[in-house]
């Protein structure tokens, strides 16, 4: 008889028809994407140490350092003096530099000429206006013109004994704008009178602004102030940008506007662009030498450069397209991330952080998953592109988890048919049996902190050739990632009898495998793997498997779906009634995580189970079973749509779109929920085109909204652990976008603030490949 039905499916009388809306599309085309490089002494820079930049009409860079200045014109750095530069700008056809004690003009091609000498002060900023040369100085407002340098006494009066500023600018009006410790100024071009700035908002809201760093007029003349308080705009009226408006950090010490309107600030940690209602932050060596940005101009392509004590940095706005995205991932993979004959496809490290002229590629716990989900991507781009080179890149994916089937036969020690290897290494590089982890020693220590876990050896046995070391213990995410690439491959590329009879048989001999061990992955030991556990005995009634119970359930469902798919067999047909009638396995998949809210629960669980309600409810010839798992995956995203994943909405989207289901009271749609496609394409446009591990530091912000403890880590962990764990979410309800951290698969906590690195880590490109050819499969994406 059925077990006990919980989650109210008893109200719950699903509609008689299950649509199947025309599924939406966004054509996509160019965008700008953001690509970073670094300048240094190395490539011609007299210093690393930067202290001002300027972009001159011509478009040619200038840098002050403390050894020079030097200039870049768009394909090479030259020093042009050796003297300390304290400030350049823009000025006529070149630039103004200041140095020493004098103000000189720099023209193309021409030696300094002296504008005038100043007093022994420290220039913070200088700016242009008309003929004039602007000075802000740690003792007031300076300007140049007809050889001399002359102060602003009315502004010092004013100023009081806060005599330091930090910024100055000219309107298009000849308006001049001063900022310092002692608020924001105003020149009226007219009179020639300085008056106080005080911002007041239509929100009410209102400023006497302090250590002001930063002011700027944008291409359409609009007045940008940086101060302590936060970031401000006026443009007839006064616009406050705060963090809860989604300003990221305040600490400034530089504006520059871009000519489409966008706006950078530098800061001392990082460098942030407001651009078209969203910020943008550009922290860690991803994006600059350096976190502290001392300065930032803009040159008319919009590209940003940046001043730091570690050199010049680059941030390009670079046009280019989604699918040129994903042709730069695809020859970065053949380069950098194929391992053995298979090609398992995996991230690799590097000896020298940053730099990919040497590099190591070795096995992880995962190589069968993460090659699945890559190859699953080359499934989808074949059948949305028909290249012949997605086809290949397929067959080799096939090949290499194939062979994980293929390996463990007849080899070292004896496994039962349809035994699952984790991955192979070849017997050239040194035994892997011998690393301190795998040792039984080591195991052992293992079960110090898992009581489940299991110690035995080989953990590494050989192939029957004696080439390869297999890995043992194979987990439950494994088998996910094999099932969810082997049915997109058995229907979407394999086109002849006998590859498709080749799928089947490694899906029937795997799926035999789980069946006839009470719906378990069993190892040579005789004993179930640590992680493939299905079984009811397990999962049902064991309490060290309740957190598993609606996960795994879930996923022998799908397997057992993909299984009856292929191969039309009965007996898994019979097997999933089974599960369903007598262990209650499609009410266990409700509730395929148990989590607290957005944000809580195993990451790593929401990847698996996504491909899993994917294959369940697109291959399922069960009406009602497709019509609950249908209904439990809606509820699963009902916490997934704020990470803004693209897999995850596209998967979603794709079997979800179009359905309904009754309760007592309605008849309700259970669509994608607003901002689906918008949020998945802004992901993909975000993903950087540099995936070394670079730091990313997120925990200070102003815009990040704490997640609760309940939500950051199991109820009964100590509450001085789990708040120590930096988690959380903008202002805007979602979590960080995938420009402002790091991550190498779609396992990782999304809501994590803080990500540690170093450069020597380089990450694969299938994280964005996958989702961007599913939703070009599906229709969501046209290029």
């Amino acid at each position: 008889m059925r077990g006990c039905v919980v989650f109210g499916w008893a109200l719950f009388v699903f509609a008689g028809a299950f649509s199947w809306a025309q599924a939406p599309g966004v054509t996509v085309g160019a965008y700008q994407q953001d690509v970073a490089a670094t300048y240094t002494g190395n490539d011609g820079l007299p210093s690393n140490n930067i202290s001002a930049l300027a972009v001159a009409t011509n478009g040619h860079v200038f840098a002050g350092t403390d050894k020079g200045l030097a200039e870049y014109d768009g394909s090479a750095w030259k020093p042009l003096t050796n003297e300390a530069v304290s400030a350049v700008a823009a000025y006529k056809d070149g630039v103004a530099v200041a140095s020493g004690e004098t103000i000189s003009f720099l023209a193309p091609g021409a030696n300094p000429e002296t504008l005038a000498s100043f007093p022994a002060v420290n220039i913070n900023a200088m700016s242009t206006v008309g003929t004039a040369i602007y000075l802000a100085t740690t003792s007031g407002v300076k300007w140049v013109g007809r050889g001399n340098v002359y102060s602003e006494d009315e502004l010092d009066g004013m100023a009081g004994s806060a005599k330091a500023f930090y910024c100055v600018a000219g309107g298009t009006d000849s308006t001049v704008v001063a900022g310092g410790d002692a608020g924001l100024f105003e020149k009226d071009p007219a009179s020639g009178k300085w008056n106080p700035l005080y911002p007041s908002a239509s929100d009410g809201r209102s400023w006497a602004p302090r250590n002001v760093r930063g002011a700027a007029f944008d291409a359409a003349g609009k007045l940008w102030f940086a101060s302590t308080q936060g970031a401000a705009c006026y443009d007839g009226a006064w616009t406050l940008y705060e963090g809860k408006d989604g300003l990221p950090f305040n600490d400034f010490t530089g504006i520059a506007c871009g000519p489409a309107g966008e706006v950078w600030f530098a800061t001392t940690m990082g460098a942030i662009r407001f651009e078209n209602g969203t910020w943008n932050y550009r922290q860690g060596r991803r994006w600059a030498p350096s976190d502290t940005i001392r300065a930032v101009a803009v040159d008319a392509k919009g590209s940003a450069w940046l001043a730091s004590p570690e050199g010049v940095g680059l941030i390009e706005r670079r046009p280019m397209t989604l699918a040129e995205k994903a042709k730069w991932y695809e020859d970065e993979i053949d380069k950098y991330h194929r391992r053995t004959e298979y090609q398992y496809v995996l991230g690799c490290s590097v000896e020298k952080p940053g730099d990919k002229s040497a590099h190591k590629n070795t096995d992880s716990d995962n190589d069968g998953l993460w090659t699945g989900m890559y190859g699953a991507g080359e499934c989808f781009a074949y059948a949305a592109t028909k290249d012949p080179k997605a086809k290949a890149r397929a067959k080799q994916a096939f090949e290499a988890l194939r062979f994980l089937s293929v390996a463990p036969v007849d080899g070292e020690v004896k496994q039962q048919p349809g035994f699952v290897a984790r991955t192979v290494m070849p017997t050239t590089e040194p035994d892997p049996n011998q690393r301190p982890n795998y040792t039984l020693a080591g195991q052992q220590k293992e079960q110090e902190d898992d009581t489940l876990w299991k110690a035995y050896v080989p953990r590494w046995p050989l192939t029957k050739d004696k080439k390869f070391w297999y890995k043992t213990d194979t987990s439950s995410d494994e088998l996910d990632g094999h099932y969810f690439f082997y049915a997109a491959y058995y229907d979407l590329v394999a086109d002849t009898d006998e590859e498709k009879e080749r799928v089947r048989r490694v899906v029937k001999d795997i799926t035999d495998h789980l069946v006839r061990n009470d719906f378990c992955l069993v190892d040579h030991d005789g004993t179930p793997t640590r992680w493939a556990v299905y079984s009811p005995k397990q999962v049902n009634r064991n309490p060290l498997w309740s957190v598993e119970r609606g996960l795994n359930s879930l996923s022998m469902l799908s397997y057992l779906t993909v299984a009856e798919h292929m191969t039309g067999d009965a007996a898994y047909t019979k097997a999933i009634d089974t599960l369903r009638n007598e262990h209650s396995y499609d009410t266990n998949a409700i509730v395929a995580k148990l989590q607290h809210g957005f944000g809580s629960g195993n990451h790593s669980d929401d990847e698996m189970a996504i491909m899993c309600y994917y294959n369940i409810v697109k291959y399922t010839k069960d009406d009602d079973l497709k019509k609950r798992m249908t209904y439990a995956f809606y509820r699963y995203m009902a916490t997934e749509w704020p990470e803004m994943n693209p897999f995850f909405n596209f998967a979603y989207a794709a079997v979800g779109q179009g359905a309904t289901f009754t309760n007592a009271y309605n008849e309700w749609r259970i669509d994608p929920w607003d901002g689906w496609l918008e949020d998945a394409v802004d992901t993909l446009k975000r993903f950087p085109l540099d995936r070394f591990n670079w730091e990313h530091k997120n925990g200070h912000r102003l815009d990040i909204i704490p997640l609760p403890r309940v939500q950051r880590g199991d109820p009964v962990e100590p509450a001085a652990d789990v708040m120590r764990q930096a988690q959380g979410y903008r202002v805007n309800g979602k979590v960080l976008p995938v420009d402002e951290r790091h991550f190498g698969h779609w396992n990782t906590n999304p809501w994590s603030l803080n990500y540690g690195g170093d450069g020597s880590q380089l990450a694969d490109g299938a994280v964005f490949l996958m989702p961007y050819y599913m939703g070009l499969y599906h229709g969501f994406i046209k290029e």
